[in-house]
């Protein structure tokens, strides 16, 4: 039985760009899609209760509207907080990933998480995917390209692995970019040419090596390429999109709890700054 896809909504913009991603994600991998509203917990009065949950249902109700002919559960429940709502019907469900959305004041086409996005991105038990703001009215339609930030580490390598996972079951192309930053002392004054030719031969030669390692371990079936991007590591993800990619996954920081996810430098960076939605996987075990 597949895990589902649990995403929340809260009556704003941003909670229908989370559907839309969510709905592109259950579409491509077939995993059921739970639609669910968390608001307050009542510790007044019933009457109080009963006023949370209808903007709860109303909100449930706009969800509608996106998700086609998806078989979809619409789940309300009451918590603390929107983001510890939705962790806690993730784990209860094993669900299979989480989906949120932008703040609903960032820039139009990139993702900047809210509040509920990055607390639940700081201890996550399952990948978080965000959507960017504005994503609903996107004219994007299926996924069509999976890329994946590649990184040489323990969690680089889960990220890989979970990639590939979701490209084979969605029977999509995947794209493995390793990034070579570019030092200011390879460039020599005088001549003027390609960033990659600045680098020396030794170091696109490691990087080369271990992107070429990590294509060769993947399962036959999954449909990937690999490619070198020279320059700043966020700069040259954050704009991926700009190559047909759809959803860029990439992973933790390589420390911090096991199989919870706990962003770093990075992979922060690039859920703020990113052109298409950002899916952060957990760290990995031993």
């Amino acid at each position: 039985m597949t895990a589902p896809i649990v995403v929340g909504v809260d009556g704003t913009g941003s909670g229908l760009d989370a559907v839309a991603l969510a709905a592109h994600l259950a579409q491509a991998t077939g995993d059921p899609l739970i639609v669910a509203c968390v608001y307050p917990r009542d510790t007044r009065s019933s009457a109080d209760g009963a006023a949370a949950q209808g903007p709860a249902a109303k909100a449930l109700e706009a969800a509608r509207e996106l998700v086609g002919g998806l078989a979809v559960q619409y789940r309300t429940t009451a918590s603390s907080s929107p983001a510890r709502g939705l962790a806690e019907l993730a784990e209860h469900e094993d669900a299979a990933t989480v989906v949120v959305g932008s703040h609903r004041r960032g820039v139009f086409g990139r993702v900047a998480s809210g509040s509920t996005a990055e607390r639940l991105l700081h201890g996550s038990g399952c990948p978080v995917a965000v959507a960017p703001c504005g994503y609903r009215r996107r004219d994007t339609g299926a996924l069509r390209w999976v890329g994946v930030a590649f990184v040489d580490t323990p969690d680089g390598h889960e990220a890989v692995r979970y990639a590939a996972d979701l490209a084979a079951r969605a029977s999509l192309p995947l794209t493995l970019y390793s990034v070579v930053s570019v030092h200011a002392n390879w460039f020599v004054p005088e001549v003027v040419r390609p960033e990659e030719e600045t680098i020396p031969v030794e170091v696109r030669k490691e990087y080369q090596e271990a992107l070429d390692r990590a294509l060769a371990e993947l399962p036959e079936g999954v449909q990937a390429t690999g490619e070198l991007l020279y320059g700043e590591v966020v700069d040259e993800l954050s704009v991926v999109g700009e190559r047909g990619v759809d959803l860029l996954v990439c992973g933790s920081r390589g420390y911090g709890p096991v199989r919870r996810v706990l962003l770093g430098t990075v992979s922060a960076a690039l859920v703020r700054q990113a052109s298409v939605p950002v899916l952060v996987v957990p760290r990995r075990g031993e």
